[in-house]
C-alpha cells in the first residue's frame, strides 16, 4: 500500500528543488515542472517497476520517456531523489559542462535519461519503438511517456498515435499534462486542442481522465486503472488535469511562469509555502 505521507513529503521537497534550481541560474521552466511534481513523484516512487541502477537497455523493467523536455527541473529532481545520481548534482543545473542541461540530453551520460527531448513532438515515436522492442523480446514491462498538451499541436504526435493503435502497441501508457497553458498563452487561444478524449478514442486508444492531476491519491488510482487496461490490444492515454505552477500560489492560474525564473523575494515566498522535508541539496 502506498505511503501517502512519504509521497507528499517527497513532492514538497521536489518543488523546493525546482524553485532553487531555476532561481540559481535565472533560467528554466518552473510552471510545468511544478504542475507535474506529484505525477513524477508517484511514477518513480510507487508506480513503475524499476531495477537498481541504470542501463540504457532497460530490459525487464518499466521505461519512462519525457517528451516535453523543458520540464527538466522536476525530472532531474525526481531522478536524483530516486537514487539515479547524487542529489548534490542538482546544484549544477544549466551550468557549463553540467550533465543537467536545460533540456535532457544523452551524450553527458546522466543516469535515468534515455532520450534527448529538447524538440517537442518526438517522445511518443521513441516510446512506441521501445514498446515494440519489448514485445519482440518477450518483455511484458510497460512503457510510460509524458507530453505537454501544447506539444500535441506538433503533427508528428498524430502520426505516432495512429501508428500505435494500428499496430496494437498495448503496453504503452501516454500521459498528457492537460493544464491548458503553453508559452504564449492558453492552448485554447494559441491553437485549440478541441476534445482530446474524442480525438484519442477516434484513433482507437483507450482513454482515462485523472481530473485531480495534482492529487497523489487520484494519480495512484488513475494510473492503476490505466495499468489495468494495458495488454488488451490498444494503447492507453491518460489525460492528467494539472495546474501549472501548482504549490506556489503566485505561479498558478497563468502561463506567465512557463519559462520564467523567480527573483530572490519570489524564491523566498515559494519556499515558505513548501517547507523543507527531505533536505535541500
Amino acid at each position: 500500500m502506498a505511503n501517502i505521507e512519504h509521497l507528499t513529503s517527497f513532492a514538497t521537497q521536489v518543488r523546493r528543488d525546482i524553485l532553487r534550481m531555476v532561481h540559481a541560474v535565472s533560467s528554466g521552466h518552473p510552471g510545468g515542472s511544478l504542475g507535474c511534481t506529484e505525477f513524477l513523484t508517484c511514477l518513480y516512487q510507487e508506480i513503475m517497476v524499476r531495477k537498481p541502477g541504470f542501463d540504457m537497455d532497460g530490459s525487464n523493467e518499466d521505461l519512462f520517456f519525457l517528451s516535453n523536455g523543458h520540464i527538466s527541473p522536476v525530472f532531474y529532481s525526481v531522478l536524483a531523489r530516486s537514487g539515479y545520481f547524487p542529489i548534490e548534482e542538482l546544484a549544477t543545473f544549466r551550468r557549463l559542462n553540467s550533465r543537467l542541461q536545460g533540456h535532457p540530453t544523452t551524450h553527458e551520460g546522466l543516469p535515468g535519461v534515455r532520450i534527448a527531448s529538447g524538440s517537442l513532438g518526438q517522445g511518443l515515436s521513441v516510446a512506441i519503438g521501445a514498446a515494440l522492442s519489448k514485445k519482440l523480446n518477450g518483455d511484458d514491462h510497460l512503457v510510460y511517456t509524458l507530453h505537454g498538451d501544447g506539444e500535441l499541436q506538433e503533427g508528428q504526435n498524430w502520426e505516432a498515435i495512429l501508428f500505435a493503435a494500428a499496430n496494437k502497441v498495448d503496453r504503452l501508457i501516454a500521459t498528457i499534462d492537460y493544464n491548458g497553458q503553453q508559452i504564449d498563452g492558453s492552448t485554447e487561444e494559441v491553437l485549440s486542442l478541441g476534445n482530446l478524449r474524442a480525438k484519442f478514442e477516434a484513433f482507437d486508444w483507450q482513454v482515462i481522465d485523472i481530473k485531480e492531476g495534482n492529487s497523489i491519491e487520484a494519480i495512484l488510482a488513475g494510473m492503476q486503472e490505466a495499468k489495468s487496461l494495458t495488454g488488451k490490444g490498444k494503447p492507453v492515454c491518460v489525460l492528467l488535469h494539472t495546474m501549472m505552477g501548482n504549490g506556489v500560489d503566485f505561479m498558478m492560474h497563468t502561463h506567465a511562469w512557463h519559462g520564467k525564473a523567480p527573483n530572490d523575494e519570489q524564491l523566498a515566498k515559494g519556499l515558505a509555502q513548501n517547507p523543507e522535508t527531505l533536505g535541500d541539496y
